[in-house]
């Protein structure tokens, strides 16, 4: 008898096609037994603790029609491979949506940024301690929620939309993508489908299992922003423990357009404060056609955690938040 070692890699079928056909004939093929691999950082962590056990991988690198930076007739579009040091050097987002060129800039550290890539860092699943170490929670199919409980640590966790599972979306870039009012481009051997970024991600009252809705044999090969905020006032800011590497405790993604010192319009989101990056539209309604002052500031700031419920160990994010909110429509840190 030969023993076995549990820390032995367990055999995987590696597929690395090179056009758009082969890739998506592969996913549609494996369904949910084909893993997607990108810049692979989340992969890794996945197979380094063998709570994931994908029959094959599907490496999409190599497939240059989903790479890269290119304007489009209503703005721009990035191919959902592109690493995400590209977008946030790249010169156009950077003059137009600099909003996404800082989130993608605030992504882990340099290293991880060089090879993780946009398409990766939004579809990522969650990465609560608990599902990640193989408990058998909701969202591993289990029946308890144990950031949840009594003992539970949930420092990092949701203080909105909680539904057995209280893990929030881990994206940098999601909260900027919603802010901008990107789509997200999903193809299959059946077709496309454009899917507004705000309806791209799902919480656990509607999809326990998946953080988004890509189903079996789709793939996230392009976002496109439109012109519709282009040139516009932004801010991003993330809060975390160390300022390379941890995910956020609280992030902010605002545009507005602001004339005159009267803010005309705006979109703000929020992330690590829900499974979904949490879209702040009473707080968009309170500055419409209002002049940007301090006390302004003040006033949609509350409005801005009104809903919240805090779990044992995370209530500093509610003031938190409230202080981002306010900062992004000073405008100022």
């Amino acid at each position: 008898m030969v023993a076995t070692s549990h820390d032995v890699m367990p055999d995987i079928e590696l597929y690395q096609p090179t056009d758009e056909a082969n890739a998506l004939a592969l996913a549609g093929t494996l369904g949910r037994d084909g893993w997607l691999l990108g810049g692979g950082q989340d992969t890794f962590g996945w197979l380094k603790d063998r709570n994931k056990t994908p029959a094959a991988m599907i490496e999409l690198t190599q497939i240059d029609a989903w790479k890269g930076i290119k304007e489009i007739a209503d703005g721009i579009e990035i191919g959902a491979v592109t690493t995400l040091t590209e977008i946030a050097n790249n010169p156009l987002v950077q003059s137009r949506y600099g909003l996404l060129a800082q989130a993608a800039g605030h992504v882990a550290s340099p290293q991880i940024r060089n090879v993780g890539t946009l398409g990766g860092n939004l579809v990522q699943d969650a990465r609560c301690w608990y599902y990640r170490r193989g408990l058998d929670c909701y969202r591993a199919g289990g029946n308890i929620c144990y950031a949840d409980s009594p003992q539970g640590l949930n420092r990092e966790h949701a203080i909105f939309g909680a539904s057995r599972c209280v893990a929030v979306s881990p994206s940098d870039t999601a909260p900027a993508l919603v802010a901008l009012e990107a789509t997200m481009v999903v193809q299959s051997e059946s077709g496309q489908r454009v899917i507004p970024a705000q309806d791209f991600f799902v919480g656990p009252a509607r999809d326990i299992v998946n953080m988004t809705v890509l189903n079996a044999g789709e793939i996230l090969t392009a976002i496109r922003i439109p012109n519709t905020w282009a040139n516009a006032e932004f801010y991003f800011e993330k809060v975390a423990d160390r300022n390379v590497w941890d995910f956020a405790l609280v992030s902010v993604a605002a545009v507005m357009k602001v004339s005159g010192g009267v803010i005309e319009d705006a979109r703000i989101a929020c992330g690590a404060v829900e499974c979904v990056p949490r879209r702040l539209e009473a707080v968009e309604n309170a500055l419409r056609g209002q002049q940007r002052s301090e006390q302004l500031a003040n006033q949609v700031a509350a409005i801005a955690s009104e809903g919240a419920r805090p779990l044992n160990y995370n209530h500093f994010k509610v003031p938190l938040m409230e202080n981002l909110v306010k900062r992004a429509v000073r405008g100022q840190a």
